[in-house]
C-alpha cells in the first residue's frame, strides 16, 4: 500500500534523445517521468484499456485489424491489445530507447514480456511524429498515447501531431475506414474541432472517470471509406 509519506525511490535516470527520462518506484507502483513532467505509472490502466478497446469496436467486424500503438509507456495498450485475439498486427513506435529497454530486460519486463514474445507484437523505436510521416505501413486502427493530451505535450515537437497537418499524416497510415483514438487527461473541445475540420467522421469523446478531478478521455474519429 502506498501511503503519503512514502517517498519514490529513482530506479534508473538517462539522458535520451529527447531529454531525460526517469523510472520511478513508489510503493508498489512504477512511474515514468519524461523532463520532470509525470507521464504515466502502474496504478490503473482503465483508461489505456478504453483507448485499444474503442478503437476495435469502431472497426465493427474487420477481420485481424493491425493497430499502431503510439507509445509503449508502461506497456497496458500493447498488454490489453496482445491479449484480445481479434487484432491481428500490432506495432508500437516507442522513441526512447531507456523505455524500450525497461520493457525488454528492466523493472516493467514483469508486465509485457508475455506481450512483447507475441508473435503479431512490433516494437519501433522511432518518434511517432516522423513514423507517420515516413512508413509506407497500413493500419487499420492507430491509438495515440504519447502525451498528456492534444494540449498538454511532453515536448513542442509533439504538437505538430495535432494540427491539421500532424492529423493528415495520421489519416495517411490509416486503411479507409480506419479509426484514429487519442488518449488525453482531459477533454478538449478545440481538438474534436480539429479533427472534424481536416476530414474525420464520427468523432466523439468517451470518458473515464477518475477518483477526483477532470476525467481522463478518449478522443475518436474515423478515416473516410
Amino acid at each position: 500500500m502506498t501511503t503519503w509519506y512514502d517517498a519514490p525511490v529513482v530506479l534508473d535516470r538517462r539522458k535520451g534523445p529527447y531529454g531525460e527520462v526517469v523510472l520511478r518506484r513508489h510503493g508498489a507502483l512504477l512511474q515514468i517521468i519524461a523532463n520532470g513532467c509525470f507521464l504515466m505509472d502502474t496504478s490503473d490502466g482503465r483508461s489505456e484499456r478504453l483507448l485499444v478497446d474503442a478503437a476495435l469496436t469502431a472497426l465493427d467486424a474487420r477481420p485481424e485489424p493491425g493497430v499502431l500503438i503510439g507509445g509503449l509507456g508502461v506497456g497496458f495498450s500493447l498488454v490489453h491489445a496482445a491479449a484480445n485475439p481479434r487484432w491481428g498486427r500490432i506495432t508500437v513506435v516507442e522513441r526512447e530507447p531507456a523505455i524500450v529497454g525497461w520493457h525488454r530486460d528492466g523493472p516493467l519486463a514483469e508486465l509485457t514480456a508475455r506481450a512483447l514474445a507475441d508473435p503479431r507484437t512490433e516494437v519501433v523505436e522511432a518518434d511517432l511524429v516522423a513514423y507517420v510521416n515516413e512508413t509506407s505501413a497500413m493500419f487499420d486502427a492507430l491509438c495515440l498515447d504519447i502525451d498528456n493530451g492534444p494540449d498538454w505535450t511532453v515536448t513542442e515537437d509533439n504538437e505538430e501531431l495535432y494540427r491539421p497537418t500532424g492529423l493528415a499524416s495520421c489519416a495517411r497510415v490509416l486503411t479507409p475506414g480506419g479509426v484514429l483514438a487519442v488518449w488525453s487527461a482531459k477533454p478538449s473541445p478545440e481538438f474534436e474541432g480539429t479533427l472534424r475540420n481536416v476530414g474525420f467522421q464520427q468523432v466523439r469523446t468517451e470518458e473515464i472517470p477518475v477518483a477526483r478531478g477532470v476525467p481522463d478521455v478518449v478522443h475518436l474519429g474515423v478515416r473516410p471509406g
